[in-house]
């Protein structure tokens, strides 16, 4: 893409808020976020990138599950802080597997589509999981454990964790593989909704798991006291 003459004042907005339409139906599919690096990097390739504020990281979209935003115009509005991209989607833009993520109606709380692609294949498990779990924040809790739990208090919730945890180191003292990997799921999924309450990312942690690897666990325990 050739350099552009209007600029954005990335000291004052340092994430801008960026609408992405379909460039031949005008269909909107998202709405995202870019910092001046995500911006960068979307001119030079042709692709989207933007900033995730839950995995407080850059990434390109379609970076895992292959449904990547294929650049034809970006343009920028009157005040010089909001993006409207207009691309070609390769695949679907929602990680609910859905073309668009604008599929809720206000009104009836009906979904006006169905899923397009199997989110768990594309996606990854954890992570799918993870989105479903957002998704029921607000779901009734007389039909939904998950909404119960995230709706409750959270002393409530963090009791489960803790028992859950617990019912697993019982699990591998006992030596009962089907039953650890029955307890392991439970733990997992409870952490899940710990980490949705907050609205941390599983990628974060896999972001730390990175950063450790390699780094034997003494050191790791060093720099943690050092801090």
């Amino acid at each position: 893409m050739a350099r552009s003459a209007l600029r954005i004042d990335w000291q004052k907005t340092p994430l801008v808020p960026v609408v992405v339409q379909d460039a031949q139906t005008k269909e909107v599919l998202m709405l995202a976020y870019m910092n001046e690096e995500a911006f960068e990097l979307t001119r030079e390739t042709g692709y989207a990138h933007y900033y995730s504020r839950s995995r407080q990281r850059l990434w390109k979209k379609g970076e895992s599950s292959g449904h990547v935003q294929e650049v034809v115009r970006m343009l920028l509005d009157c005040d010089a802080d909001t993006l409207l991209l207009l691309v070609r989607q390769h695949g679907v833009a929602c990680h609910t597997g859905r073309k668009s993520c604008f599929f809720t109606d206000i009104e009836t709380a009906e979904t006006t589509c169905e899923p397009e692609v199997d989110t768990a294949a594309a996606y990854g498990v954890i992570d799918t999981l993870y989105h479903t779990i957002l998704e029921r924040k607000n779901a009734d809790p007389k039909s939904s454990y998950t909404a119960k739990l995230l709706q409750g208090k959270e002393n409530s919730l963090l009791k489960k964790v803790v028992e859950e945890a617990g019912e697993f180191c019982f699990a591998v003292k006992d030596g009962d593989e089907s039953e650890i990997v029955y307890e392991a799921a439970d733990l997992a999924y409870h952490v899940l909704v710990a980490l949705g309450k907050k609205e941390i990312s599983p990628d974060r942690i896999r972001q730390e798991l990175a950063r450790r690897f390699g780094m034997s666990g003494i050191e790791e325990k060093n720099r943690r006291n050092d801090g």
